[in-house]
């Protein structure tokens, strides 16, 4: 077997290599990526309306200091280890699973099944994960941890409020990795045809794919924000004492904040996602050559 060969269509038996690469590509993604995240958070907030990334990004640390927006970095960090370890597991084996002929890597039907499976996977256990960070992140949080966010929430709202936006994730997050995964696979098809460990390559496919699937995705991701947080002043204008599913949370939205308001943090979320695949891809796939080369 070729070498690229052996980088590229690991057995079953090395499925450990697919979580342990897809592990390290969650955690490194998230954490350098995770200021940028906090603003996102904040400007996809409906009481942030009609402030620029620069502005929210300077006013949190000159009043909240400067780690601030690292503040919910820890269950960042315990959800996407996981997550993203079953998530790329799963999409590795299941796109050879859901290929009756030919090559997986230019089946883009079985790429975007195999992606919508993992994705599944992955939001199930990343989506409490989600809640606790995003709720660290909120101007004037109540909370000061990890462990505190989520037990208050806990004793407060019960076991599902740390699963209230699972379905608008889902719909949120299907769409985006099927654009994500086929977009990354048809690039790495167009630009590195025989597979081979192509860092630049790896790193551009995996920021155009980012970007694509950020921007046809972001409404969703505004409402997802909305169920996640809860946030105080959003409930007190609606005279809500909770917000749940995405149909009130997209109404919501619209009542507030308009058309427009679908599209709050849309410049945050580029900045975010479009180099954070590019990571995500780069240090995945350095990984998986770094631990097949030494097998």
């Amino acid at each position: 077997m070729a070498k690229f060969d052996e980088y590229e269509s690991l057995p079953t038996s090395n499925s450990t290599t697919h979580m342990i690469a897809g592990s390290m590509a969650g955690i490194l993604e998230h954490c350098v990526m995770f200021p940028i995240d906090s603003v996102k958070t904040r400007l996809q907030s409906l009481v942030s309306a009609n402030r620029s990334f620069r502005s929210v990004l300077v006013t949190m640390i000159r009043n909240e200091g400067v780690f601030r927006p690292l503040r919910g970095i820890g269950a960042t960090v315990a959800g996407a280890g996981p997550a993203h370890a079953l998530y790329f597991a799963a999409y590795e084996q299941l796109k050879v699973d859901f290929t009756s002929t030919g090559s997986a890597h230019h089946n883009y039907l079985a790429q975007g099944a195999a992606a919508s499976a993992a994705t599944v996977l992955h939001d199930g256990i990343m989506t409490p994960a989600e809640v606790v960070k995003q709720r660290l992140q909120m101007y004037n949080s109540p909370f000061r941890s990890m462990t505190e966010c989520a037990l208050k929430v806990y004793q407060t709202e019960g076991f599902s409020a740390f699963y209230r936006s699972y379905g608008t994730q889902l719909a949120m997050n299907v769409p985006f990795q099927c654009v994500h995964f086929i977009v990354y696979e048809a690039m790495q098809n167009a630009t590195n045809p025989e597979r081979t460990y192509n860092p630049l390559g790896h790193v551009v496919s995996g920021g155009v794919s980012g970007a694509l699937a950020a921007a046809v995705t972001t409404p969703l991701d505004v409402c997802k924000t909305l169920l996640n947080t809860q946030e105080a002043e959003v409930l007190h204008r609606a005279q809500k004492t909770q917000i749940s599913g995405f149909f009130n949370a997209a109404t919501m939205v619209y009542r507030l904040g308009g058309f427009g308001g679908f599209y709050q943090g849309l410049q945050a979320r580029l900045l975010f996602q479009v180099p954070s695949t590019a990571i995500c891809w780069s240090v995945y796939e350095f990984f998986k050559y770094f631990l097949t080369k030494t097998d």
